[in-house]
């Protein structure tokens, strides 16, 4: 088993952070850096994206491979006696609650964004077939009417005509990080349904403001509910740490540091 791939930046009580999409750390930057003046920041990146791996074969993903690796991140970077912080958005949300749910044990707060858990909803049955229709539609006409379907799917409205497209090729495929989500993390990642520990640190579900009427708004409420645990909404809309990255990373570090 290689060594799981991260990068580490900044001083501070250490901080997990577990992309979204496929885990490659794109657009992350400018939040790492703004959270940096707080934490020493830990970034994973399951696949290798972000480390040499794009263009090599990727195989269907498991949320527990993901959780296995992020804990031995945390093995390799946490100091004996120590618990870490950890923020996980999207996918990387749902990787945050399996972290959290088998191995609780060095963890301090864990904070899921928008986890795409829609099967724990009342309605979670067609929420989950509504995402294997944007996996069968990116199978059949390519990303972007893909993304176009998911993107109506999480504001909970009619998609409308679907642009034209056509399959990428396997080469095209694994030379693009959301191809690469879209194939082979979509499907197994919101199927998940988090479990509840026997004792849990402390869990913040969060969503963005931007996001309030939306699926996984709706998602993040009824998990916070449902697992007991605190809800914050931050800033922007599912990508917030993305569109609003010094925002997003000022209210984290208060969510998380109470300052």
């Amino acid at each position: 088993m290689t060594d799981p791939h991260h990068d580490i930046t900044g001083h501070g009580p250490l901080l997990l952070l577990l992309p979204g999409g496929a885990g490659h750390p794109m657009g992350l930057g400018p939040a790492t850096e703004a959270l940096a003046g707080h934490f020493t920041v830990v970034t994973y990146d399951h696949l290798g994206l972000a480390h040499g791996r794009l263009g090599e074969p990727v195989g269907d993903q498991r949320v527990r491979d993901w959780s296995d690796g992020a804990r031995r991140v945390l093995d390799a970077t946490l100091r004996e006696g120590e618990s870490a912080y950890v923020l996980g958005t999207s996918s990387g949300g749902i990787v945050a609650l399996d972290l959290l749910a088998r191995h609780p044990g060095r963890l301090r707060h864990v904070v899921a964004h928008e986890p795409p858990c829609v099967g724990v909803l009342p309605d979670g049955e067609r929420q989950q077939a509504a995402f294997r229709e944007v996996y069968d539609v990116y199978r059949a006409k390519g990303p972007a009417a893909a993304g176009a379907l998911m993107t109506a799917v999480l504001e909970e409205r009619a998609p409308g005509e679907l642009p034209a497209g056509q399959p990428l090729s396997g080469e095209e495929e694994l030379s693009s990080p959301m191809a690469l989500f879209l194939a082979h993390v979509l499907r197994p990642f919101t199927s998940y349904v988090p479990e509840a520990g026997p004792s849990r640190p402390r869990l913040t579900l969060a969503a963005g403001t931007d996001s309030r009427g939306q699926l996984l708004y709706r998602t993040a409420e009824f998990l916070a509910e449902d697992l007991k645990a605190g809800f914050a909404e931050f800033p922007g809309g599912h990508i917030g740490i993305v569109q609003r990255p010094v925002e997003f990373a000022e209210r984290l570090t208060k969510t998380l540091l109470g300052s």
